[in-house]
């Protein structure tokens, strides 16, 4: 069977479109000073999108549903040739177990939160794990080895989207008041901010030494993507949810992402190729986000899920402060 069906082809390509012309408007504001991460841009066209009558037609349905789904997958996969194990070993164990630590506590946190708001037992789940671990990547792991619907995804996703922006422009602003050094900024944003795009575009502002140790601790929160998806994988197989079927313990993306870590860390790969697979690496994720957001209609969105909003500011918060107590004791 094709990667990608005839029949998707032409969704497929406006989702890549839009996900490409969301990069040269990053550019354009870069080029402005202003840095708003390549993902976050392809979030708003894809909401942008689904907002007009386009995101009904028989052409461009069945590929974003294919861009939302294969091409999260395979963005997922080639994530794992960002995460250097040996700069994530050299952050030492005190500090890789508190943010580990931290991982869990971020999704307890949020998954509580959204319990009580009265959120769809998916919905609770995908949002714990886009806010715990790397934002709209996680969301879209998680809810393929859960096998949640393009609904439930499409929310925490936007949630955790907007939330991370918000943080680009907020935590600098809290640096000085709080005291931090380029150090511990860096420490503190690759441990709160959610997306690793939002992570680079806060740690940058502080300089080159925060933005590389906010880099690394953020991989560290990045790599326990594969556990939690193997876990929820293997939950929903005892659950026996699935219409029937019996879904792998450890979803093959899964597998993809971690033999990409095991390639980086065995194989000298050069810079160059680095930088293409980079490059590839975003434009799937950011082409998916498109396919995905432009099945959310912004009017149901405010009607049904306002709670989320309260949920995400709340899980934000909470999050932001753990991780900065953290850093202040280690």
């Amino acid at each position: 069977m094709a990667l990608v069906p005839r029949s998707a082809l032409a969704g497929v390509a406006a989702c890549v479109g839009i996900a490409l012309a969301g990069l040269g408007i990053h550019h354009a504001l870069l080029a402005a000073g202003v840095d708003v991460p390549w993902l976050t841009l392809s979030v708003l066209l894809g909401l942008a999108l689904g907002q007009t009558p386009l995101a009904a037609d028989a052409r461009l349905v069945p590929g974003a549903k294919v861009a939302g789904r294969t091409l999260m997958r395979a963005g997922i996969v080639l994530l794992g040739l960002q995460v250097v194990v040996a700069d994530v070993v050299a952050l030492g164990p005190v500090l890789i177990v508190a943010v580990v630590a931290l991982v869990g506590v971020a999704f307890a946190l949020t998954w509580s939160l959204a319990r009580l708001a009265g959120m769809s037992a998916d919905q609770r789940v995908l949002m714990a794990a886009g806010f715990s671990i790397c934002g709209a990547s996680a969301i879209g792991a998680v809810a393929q080895a859960r096998g949640a619907s393009e609904r439930d995804q499409a929310t925490p996703v936007a949630l955790v989207t907007l939330c991370g922006t918000a943080a680009i422009g907020v935590l600098p602003l809290l640096r000085v008041p709080l005291g931090l050094d380029d150090a511990a900024f860096g420490a503190w944003t690759g441990a709160s901010v959610h997306d690793v795009g939002q992570v680079v575009a806060t740690a940058a502002i502080a300089g080159p030494g925060a933005l590389a140790l906010a880099v690394v601790v953020k991989l560290v929160r990045v790599v326990t993507l594969a556990p939690m998806t193997a876990l929820v994988a293997a939950q929903r197989r005892r659950s026996g949810d699935g219409a029937g079927e019996r879904p792998p313990i450890v979803p093959l993306f899964v597998v993809g992402f971690l033999v990409a870590v095991a390639v980086r860390a065995l194989v000298p790969l050069p810079d160059a190729v680095l930088d293409v697979v980079g490059f590839v690496q975003q434009l799937l994720l950011a082409s998916a986000l498109v396919g995905l957001l432009s099945r959310v209609r912004i009017v149901d969105l405010v009607r049904q899920d306002w709670r989320g909003v309260l949920v995400a500011v709340g899980a934000s918060t909470g999050i932001a402060a753990t991780a900065l107590a953290i850093v202040q004791l280690v």
